[in-house]
């Protein structure tokens, strides 16, 4: 089965959602959240970095979950464009 290019929204989308996650996991180690996460370092690098763009919906919750984030605002977040402004973690 070939995998269909993503496109240059998702790409935008998959950016922003590691941008969310960076600032998301302020102080913490990458090491810290990707094992909290149940996830390798490489994984979560990858994601922050853009490289691993559509990351699957278990591995987001378990990073929302790590993050103490609202999958639904993540969500949000990451459907906005650039211009809105950075993701402001609930409480």
């Amino acid at each position: 089965m070939v995998r269909v290019p993503l496109t240059p929204e998702e790409r935008q989308r998959g950016e922003r959602f590691g941008v969310l996650l960076r600032q998301a996991r302020g102080e913490r180690s990458m090491v810290e959240v990707a094992a909290a996460a149940g996830l390798s370092a490489e994984t979560l690098r990858k994601i922050e970095t853009g490289r691993a763009p559509t990351p699957a919906f278990f591995t987001v919750a378990a990073l929302a979950a790590a993050l103490g984030l609202s999958l639904d605002e993540l969500a949000a977040a990451c459907a906005e464009g650039p211009q809105t402004g950075e993701f402001r973690q609930a409480g």
